[in-house]
């Protein structure tokens, strides 16, 4: 089964892809799981991602897709990958389409997991880390015993910036922008499946089982 997995930041994908590789025995694909791979291999393209990566720069598309390309071919792909973080933009989304066209191969469904942006707020600001021993609470759903206080330690507890709610706002409304014509693209595809990610974990992943259950009928 080829997936790509989608979902804004805190819409659960992390948990759910770890899930589907261990059940599906297929590669989970991430953009810089790639990278990595491909500088430590010191593939041509690996170094040609290196050089711009080192510069703080953005490793341009063709690069990036090559990259794919060569990931997507390796022996561990052959009964499928589940993709997360690439494609980006509906430039990657065409090109992965000609990369699995030549390989043979077709995507089976994009899923996206879709949350309200408020839960997603509730989610994103939600986590607070210890100053001292750095164990990680979450007001919501892992609070700790004493409000401020870690439970290990007794160290105080603060919110990172990246975890403040103008800083959350702004990467959802990017993260919205970016990948509302690639929803559009799989859509129009018929590949494209939303599932309800405001269910608890295990109902969540019931809901993809029973859609990835009906590639083997």
């Amino acid at each position: 089964m080829n997936l790509v997995l989608m979902g804004l930041p805190g819409a659960g994908k992390g948990t759910q892809a770890e899930r589907i590789v261990e059940d599906y025995g297929i590669p989970h694909i991430s953009t810089g799981d790639m990278f990595r791979a491909a500088m430590k291999e010191e593939t041509a393209l690996g170094l040609k991602a290196k050089s711009f990566i080192d510069k703080g720069e953005l490793v341009p598309d063709e690069v990036t897709i090559g990259i794919v390309e060569e990931r997507l071919g390796k022996n561990d792909c052959s009964n499928g990958f589940l993709l997360d973080g690439f494609p980006r933009t509906v430039a990657q989304a065409g090109a992965l389409e000609d990369i699995l066209a030549k390989q043979d191969k077709s995507i089976d469904y994009v899923i996206n997991i879709n949350v309200d942006k408020d839960i997603l707020m509730e989610r994103l600001t939600g986590r607070r880390i210890c100053k001292n021993c750095g164990a990680t609470y979450h007001l919501v759903f892992n609070p700790p015993s004493k409000e401020g206080v870690c439970d290990k330690c007794g160290g105080e507890l603060y919110q990172r910036e990246d975890d403040n709610e103008k800083t959350v706002s702004n990467r959802l409304e990017v993260n919205v922008k970016q990948t509302k014509p690639l929803l559009e693209f799989y859509s129009d595809k018929g590949y494209l499946v939303d599932i309800d990610g405001q269910k608890n974990i295990n109902e969540v992943y019931g809901d993809i089982k029973d859609l990835l259950g009906s590639l083997n009928k």
